[in-house]
């Protein structure tokens, strides 16, 4: 199975994906270690720090010794240094907050997925001329599930999922998944900073866990 296909199916398996950044290796590994625990084997880590680089190829490095079936993508990459340092560091794949033209034509003919933030369908056009095949609907609470009704049937070849605002209810993300997405990102409402601060990996496992329960649920019906 190609890359791109493999990535697709494994976030649209998992039903969500969730992202953090931390600027502490050691803080940055147990929140990785948690999540694993509770399931999670697509995983996104943003590219919002000083840390991030150095922070991930010790996550590569964790992930090959100890989570072999784990896939671990690189979110916020915005320009194509970013991604030629992160494509070295070995991303599995890669996400922006908005689509970087240059960033797709660098990867996807690699068989690199790569998912851009869109907000109109005119970003989403120019994405799926570019080869582009799953959208982040970004930031998802602003657009909102109306939207993705709105503009679904246009695009019935490409994958979407919502991230920024994503709450961990049944309602909020069911109404998601009736609008139509393949899976939504789950950040601060996830994994929070008050839960990063206390370290208090327990309840992210617990919390992470549940969220998977509830979209298997919504799934199943």
């Amino acid at each position: 199975m190609n890359n791109i296909k493999k990535v697709s199916e494994a976030i649209v398996n998992q039903g969500m994906l969730p992202l953090y950044f931390n600027p502490s290796e050691e803080v940055t590994i147990e929140i990785l270690k948690s999540i694993y625990k509770a399931g999670i084997r697509a995983v996104e880590y943003t590219n919002r720090g000083a840390a991030a680089l150095s922070n991930f190829k010790k996550m590569v490095e964790i992930r090959d010794a100890e989570m072999p079936d784990l896939l671990l993508g690189i979110g916020t990459i915005k320009n194509m240094e970013h991604a030629q340092q992160f494509l070295d560091a070995k991303a599995d794949f890669f996400i922006s907050p908005g689509f970087v033209p240059e960033v797709a034509t660098f990867l996807i003919p690699k068989d690199i997925f790569y998912s851009p933030g869109c907000m109109t369908p005119t970003e989403i056009i120019a994405a799926e001329n570019a080869g582009v095949s799953f959208i982040k609907l970004f930031p998802g609470n602003m657009l909102g599930p109306d939207f993705l009704s709105g503009i679904k049937d246009i695009f019935p070849n490409l994958l979407f999922m919502p991230t920024g605002g994503v709450d961990t209810t049944i309602e909020n993300i069911s109404g998601w998944y009736k609008a139509g997405v393949s899976a939504v990102g789950m950040g601060s409402k996830l994994i929070s900073k008050a839960l990063m601060e206390a370290k208090d990996y327990t309840t992210m496992e617990a919390e992470t866990k549940k969220v998977l329960e509830v979209i298997a649920e919504i799934k199943g019906k």
